[in-house]
């Protein structure tokens, strides 16, 4: 298996494109605090539903209360319906705001209708990043709830980890979903930035769960099925298959980029 592909784990292993439903709870203001719009409601089935909104004064954001280290973070995410681009919709860990940050990034950047959907995914440890890959969603994510899930573990998360290279391992991370503006980057790199006629754009979130070590406490029972997950066969064979039909972007492929050669990952096997 070539190093090259290894960071590509998140379509199989990190991200899981689920059909269950989540219990009914009352997640929201128990797990996170909250940034500028965001309404409460429960669906038909009684699961309490995060709807996030963007408009003209500004987007909105759920911010987890614990900090973690290690675990796997799973919620449910219903998309923009038509023309969202220039939106950017997230599921993301980050340990804060300084230039040696870690950071574990799912971003769904929106399109014009009929176009599809990128999800952007990449790592930061120690203030070094740039492990950027993006793929066309091959599914409509704004028609119904899909289930995203981020495995972090010492192993793995979106790339095999390597003892001599940065690695997310010592700075606790708050978990955080948010809708924002992105029209200088988001969409064909900032060409078609939001169109505001549609505002507000609303994200709606659900059947949140974290099966975490919380900084500072123990870590749950039975957080051995996430903390030794490595991809299986099955899993890689969905990579190969996401890489050969929807990949739009490769860091490990970008010489244009790293001038001085590739990140030392790309070229391991």
């Amino acid at each position: 298996m070539a190093a090259r592909r290894a960071p590509l784990a998140l379509l199989a292993a990190s991200v899981a494109l689920l059909a269950a439903a989540a219990s009914a709870d009352s997640w929201l203001y128990e797990k996170f605090n909250t940034d500028g719009t965001v309404r409460a409601d429960y669906d038909a089935s009684g699961q309490q539903v995060a709807m996030l909104n963007l408009d003209r004064s500004s987007g909105a954001g759920l911010n987890s209360k614990e900090q973690y280290l290690y675990g796997e973070f799973s919620i449910q995410m219903k998309l923009i319906p038509g023309n969202s681009a220039g939106t950017v919709s997230c599921f993301y860990l980050t340990s804060g705001d300084i230039d040696d940050h870690d950071e574990i990034d799912m971003e769904f950047m929106g399109n014009s209708s009929g176009q599809p959907v990128v999800l952007n995914t990449n790592v930061w440890a120690s203030g070094d990043g740039k492990k950027e890959h993006q793929f066309d969603l091959w599914f409509d994510p704004a028609a119904d709830y899909h289930t995203y899930t981020i495995v972090w573990n010492p192993t793995n998360i979106l790339f095999k980890r390597y003892a001599d290279l940065p690695y997310p391992s010592s700075r606790p991370m708050a978990l955080h979903a948010t809708l924002w503006d992105g029209s200088y980057w988001a969409t064909e790199k900032g060409k078609v930035p939001i169109d505001w006629a549609g505002a507000p754009f609303v994200v709606s979130y659900r059947g949140y769960s974290a099966d975490a070590c919380v900084s500072g406490g123990a870590c749950p029972a039975g957080s051995d099925r996430w903390m030794n997950k490595q991809p299986d066969a099955a899993e890689w064979g969905t990579v190969k298959w996401a890489e050969s039909n929807y990949m739009r972007y490769n860091y490990c492929e970008d010489g244009w980029r790293f001038l001085q050669g590739l990140p030392a990952e790309c070229s391991r096997s």
